[in-house]
């Protein structure tokens, strides 16, 4: 028997069904899924997780040279380490791209310019928001993982099947 669930679709079609369910669960922090669904996303999403705790704070000072107004000037620029950007590109291979929202009132150019700056904001997301966050949870309670949690809802109306919540701790 195989180590994983086959959703009833063909592995393309599961492969897309589980990035989107990850990528939308990591976005927004909780979806509504079945069951099976649910427990195959949980397991994606927990190891993505892990790798985005491990490398969050991984960076280099660098000095560089830039040339200003005729003139070499150095100056110090924090980059990511080999194994940061490795673990950065193993997010953005896996994770589809979100489009940064627009907020209420703010006009097209404002948002371009907010936008613009960042190109992949799922995965400065997990570096910036959840990396630290599950890494001081990790800290306080001892333990790594579990950082996802499955609410049953019940039966869905038509086939039964069951509906659960999974969310983000």
């Amino acid at each position: 028997m195989a180590g994983y669930r086959h959703l009833n679709q063909q592995q393309d079609q599961r492969q897309a069904t589980l990035r989107n369910l990850v990528t939308n669960l990591l976005w927004y922090g909780r979806i509504e899924t079945t069951l099976a669904r649910a427990k195959e996303a949980r397991s994606i999403a927990e190891k993505l997780i892990t790798i985005a705790v491990k490398e969050y704070d991984n960076t280099v000072k660098i000095v560089k040279e830039v040339t200003e107004d005729d003139e070499k000037v150095k100056r110090e620029v924090i980059n990511d380490a080999p194994s940061k950007l490795v673990a950065r590109r193993k997010l953005m291979s896996y994770l589809y791209n979100v489009p940064e929202p627009r907020k209420d009132g703010e006009t097209k150019y404002d948002y371009k310019k907010r936008a613009g700056e960042i190109t992949n904001p799922l995965v400065e997301k997990m570096f910036r928001e959840y990396g630290p966050k599950y890494d001081k949870r990790a800290k306080d309670l001892g333990t790594g993982g579990g950082y996802t949690r499955i609410i049953k809802k019940g039966p869905r109306r038509g086939d039964a099947t069951e509906m659960v919540i999974l969310e983000l701790v």
